[in-house]
Parts: structure tokens; sequence; C-alpha cells
């Protein structure tokens, strides 16, 4: 009776398209949309609800009636809908390259459905490796005996506990294959049940091995024994550990680096910078698309010898000390002081003194007199705008010089987040007569449905 009841309660829908989460969407004849985990475009599924609100239903699928041609078999064992399958990744079951082109349609519907925005020219995708491309991560650590011992790895699906995995596809080598060896080492530490987190950096330096930093968050010392055993595991595994104590900028090498203070190389070789970093410091997760969208931005900003330019939310100079082989003047402006103090760092080691240099400013409260105090102060222009900022995105910088006599020439907008994009540019576009010239996404992470973007803007002739 019970099976009977499940069968029943199933119901069967066409999706039209995918939201900002990889769900299908599909439209029910009660005129309500449903948000269908595991659906892809086109297809006929059988689905269960999960949640029923006034305007929408989110579900499941539990059957595919009728395929997308574009479904393909997910490469990692541990992907699924089922309880316990890991929530890292969310769209393994879509072909590569078609996660692309609906990333595409994403980023366009939402600049026309949030802002009422039409790019000029759609840019050409930036692309890069699929697989083992994660050289950042978060792994969560939980110990359960009941399950053997420790789990290392992302958290489940739709859940706060952490997937019983093995191996992860996506995370850059050696880390990968470093899960099994990673649960059998936290078990066997006497702080394993005070070790909720291990952070993954890696990095290249030259045409050698990568670099790997495995920063622990340990919530009580270790003992001598545990120090022992991470060692050994350094020694084996070509890995290095940090200990993190507390906050991020607690964090520091379990033991001494023979010289320097143990950062880690982040190379943009095109231009022949080398910007050191902490593990925990914020860098992008795929280094390789990195690379490729510093070039991008660049050409997109098209900045000459002469020219003047700011770079809001810089970080640790991503884009700044590239600027500054092409630009006359560069400022960066970021509201972490220890990002900027690394950068100022990274440009002294690049020889840009007088080319290049920083600001610490909190810029979600920037003011249109913050603006024409930058500019005064850089000769009396800014030429050009490169803006990065984190998912809450950049409207008090966009409206600083939106309605400016003097507004920059250009403005290249780098974004995580395309429903603040979509806002951002409206505003510059409805409420400044911008226009924006172009609009395109950067596969920054192959198999999830996060949709990283830049758009090209202009102001008025």
């Amino acid at each position: 009776m019970k099976r009977d009841v499940e069968e029943a309660e199933r119901e069967v829908a066409r999706i039209e398209s995918l939201d900002l989460e990889g769900r299908g969407v599909a439209r029910l004849d009660d005129g309500k949309v449903a948000f269908i985990e595991g659906a892809l475009p086109g297809e006929r599924v059988q689905w269960a609800r999960l949640r029923a609100k006034a305007r929408f239903d989110t579900g499941r699928v539990t059957a595919v009636l009728a395929a997308s041609p574009l479904r393909v078999t997910p490469r990692c064992p541990h992907f699924g809908l089922d309880a316990g399958k890991c929530g890292g990744c969310s769209m393994q079951h879509l072909d590569a390259r078609a996660q692309v082109s609906i990333k595409q349609r994403v980023l366009e519907e939402t600049l026309w459905h949030i802002g009422r925005l039409r790019p000029e020219t759609v840019l050409r995708p930036v692309v890069g490796p699929v697989w083992n491309y994660r050289h950042r991560a978060r792994l969560s650590v939980r110990f359960v005996p009941g399950k053997g011992g420790a789990l290392v790895g992302f958290r489940e699906r739709n859940s706060s506990y952490v997937a019983d995995m093995h191996a992860c596809p996506v995370l850059g080598e050696p880390v990968a294959h470093l899960i099994d060896p990673l649960r059998e080492l936290v078990s066997g530490l006497s702080i394993r049940d005070r070790l909720p987190q291990i952070e993954v950096a890696i990095a290249q330096a030259g045409s050698g091995p990568p670099i790997t930093v495995l920063v622990l968050r340990i919530l009580a010392p270790l003992s001598d024994a545990d120090r022992d055993r991470l060692r050994a595991f350094e020694r084996g595994q070509g890995v290095g550990f940090w200990l993190q104590p507390a906050g991020p900028d607690t964090a520091e090498p379990m033991d001494p680096p023979a010289r320097g203070d143990g950062a880690l190389p982040l190379r943009l070789p095109e231009f022949g910078v080398e910007i050191p970093f902490r593990p925990t410091d914020f860098t992008q997760v795929n280094h390789a698309i990195n690379e490729v969208l510093v070039r991008r931005a660049l050409a997109l900003l098209d900045p000459g010898p002469q020219d003047v330019i700011a770079d809001f939310f810089c970080g640790l100079g991503n884009f700044t000390l590239p600027l500054a082989t092409r630009a006359g003047r560069v400022r960066g402006l970021e509201g972490s002081a220890a990002l900027l103090r690394r950068a100022e760092a990274a440009a002294a080691a690049a020889g840009f003194a007088g080319r290049v240099d920083f600001a610490a400013r909190n810029l979600f409260e920037w003011t249109a007199a913050d603006w024409e105090g930058l500019r005064a102060g850089l000769g009396g222009r800014i030429d050009r705008v490169l803006v990065d900022p984190p998912r809450e995105g950049a409207l008090a910088v966009v409206q600083s010089f939106g309605l400016d006599a003097a507004p920059p020439r250009r403005v290249v907008y780098v974004s995580c987040n395309p429903a603040t994009l979509a806002r951002d540019c409206a505003w510059l576009v409805h409420e400044a007569k911008w226009t924006v010239r172009a609009a395109g996404v950067v596969n920054m992470f192959p198999h999830t449905s996060h949709v990283e973007s830049i758009a090209v803007l202009e102001p008025p002739a």
C-alpha cells in the first residue's frame, strides 16, 4: 500500500531549461514552476516533490522517461541524487561542452530577466580542463566510528554530513587520489574528532611537480605522535602540512621552512608575474582557467601605455600586476590589508615600483566622493576600470563613477554571480545610459552550476 501511495505522488514533467543551481525547470499544469534536481533540458521525467511553495515546487528525478542526447554517464561513482551522494558536483550527468552552452544561456537569461539587458556581442566562452582542475578546495572531516573511521571529502547533497568518498576526479593531483590515505591518517590521530576541515592549495612552480599544501583546522593541540605521523605522510605523499588553530590568519607551516615563509606561487607566465599566496588566501580554484581569464580581461580592457587604471576588489593583484605590464599606472583597491601586503610585495619583486600601488578600502561603502578623490589622486583621470567583486557584487562602485562627468572609457566586470552582475550592469545602462558591449561565461567550475562571467561596458559617447 505504501509503495502505491509513493507511486501516486510521483508526477511527470517536461523540462524547459536549467536554473542557476543546475536544476531542471518545468511548467506544471497548475501554473506553478517546478525545479527538479537531475533533470536536463528537453527531457521528459518522472519526479518526486520534495517541497511545495505557493509559487513553485522543488523535487528530484525518480526516472528519466525520455533522455536528452546530452545526458552522459557520470565519471565519478560518488555523484548522484541519492542520499549520501557527494554534493561537490551537480552536472556530471551532462556533457561537458553542453554545460558551457547552458551556462551561457543562464547568463543571457539572467541579464535579461533581472536587468532587461542584451549584450551587443556574446563572447566565446573561456574553457579549459574539466577534470583534476581544482587547485583550491575545502574538504570536510568527521570521525564516524560506524563508518570505520574518519570521513574526508565534500558534504553530501542537500545535507551537512560528509560524503563517504574515496577519490575525487575534479581535485587536482595528487589530492584527487589522497582521500583514502587522508582518511587513514586522520583516523590515527589523537585529535581525530577535533579536526573538522582540511583546506587544499596546489601550486605549480616551473616545470617541476606541483606544490601541495594541506591546511589542517585543528581545535586541539597535536601530540608528538601526531606530528610524527604527519611528517611521515608528508615524506610519503609529497605534500606539506600547515596548522590552523583559529582563523585563517593563524595558519602556519607545521615545521618552519628552511627558506622563506612557505608561501605558494601563483604564476602568470604570459606576463612574467608570480604572486606569492598563503594557502588560506583567496585565489581562483582553477589556475589554468585563471591564466586565460586574465589574458581575456586585459584584451577586452585594451589598456594603452599612457592609461591610468583602477582595479577594484584586486585581492592579491591577480589582474593588477598583469595590467602594470600594459598600462601607465594602476591602482588596486581591496578590503583586506593582509592581501594587499602580499600584492605590494609581489609588485616590488616584479619591478613595478612607480607604476602600481594599492589602497585598502571598504568597497561596499564606496561613494561618489571616494571616486572623485581617487581620480584626483591619480592625476585627474581614470581611463579604464576593472571590477572583480565577490558574490555581493559592486553596486556602490559602479554607482560612484556611472554618472561622473568624466567616466572611465571602458569597464571590464568579472563576476562570480550572474544576478548581481545583471543588477549592477542594469543600473549603469538604465540610470547612466551606458552600453553592455559584450558578455560571456568563464567555465571556472566544470560539473557544477557555478557561472563565472565577464562583461564589457562603455559610457555614452
